[in-house]
This record gives structure tokens, sequence and C-alpha cells, in this order.
């Protein structure tokens, strides 16, 4: 019965899908999905052929991702260093931090490349 039972859990910890999924901390710039896309909000000023620091994208890139939201886009975690784009399953959260740089603790699921968001820091 022991054995069965040490055999069950030995199994249940090496299985991927049904471990708990462990936080992690992720580090980069909240930006808008579309930005964070070509990674810089300088080259959707040139894409829509707008003056550098325009109404719409504004004059930093709080401002640029704070309109861009508005304009449909999600937050998102772009990672400068490793281009990497990570979507964020809690959009409240990260519209404090937008335009700046931040640790976001979370879970990462790998198969949306979505972080479900635990807390984020300015970093």
């Amino acid at each position: 019965m022991i054995k069965a039972l040490l055999s069950i859990a030995a199994l249940l910890m090496l299985s991927p899908g049904l471990a708990s999924a462990q936080s992690k901390t992720f580090t980069g710039d909240i930006m808008d999905s579309g930005c964070a896309s070509m990674g810089t909000h300088t080259q959707m000023e040139k894409m829509n052929k707008l003056p550098v620091n325009s109404a719409l994208t504004g004059k930093d890139a709080r401002t640029c991702t704070l309109a861009c939201v508005r304009a449909g886009g999600k937050y998102v975690l772009y990672n400068p260093a490793t281009k990497t784009v990570y979507q964020l399953d809690n959009q409240a959260k990260p519209a404090t931090f937008a335009g700046e740089k931040v640790h976001v603790n979370g879970t990462y699921d790998s198969s949306t490349h979505t972080i479900h968001v635990e807390s984020i820091h300015k970093g």
C-alpha cells in the first residue's frame, strides 16, 4: 500500500501537466501590443507618418502606451534584451506602470505566451 502511494506521488510530481506552475519574475517595459510588436514607439510614429511626439503618440512612452491602449491595443510586457513580448492576463494592473520599466511576478503559460500577473513593481 505504501509503495503504491509513493509511486502515485512520484508520478504526480514528475508529470509536467499536473505540477503547479511556479511564480517567476519577468523584467521589461509595460508597452502596448502594437508598439511592442515593433519593439519601439518610434516605429508607430513613422508607420503612421506622424511627427515625433505627436498628439497620438505623445511626448513619452507612457503617453504613447496609454493612447495606443485607448485605440484598442493591450498592455504587454516587452523585454528589449530578448525582444520578447509577453501577454498579460490582467489589464488593470499594468495601466499604472504604462511606459515604465518593471518587474512582473507571476506564472507563465507557454501555450498562450501569457503571464498570469500576481504583482507588478517598478524596476
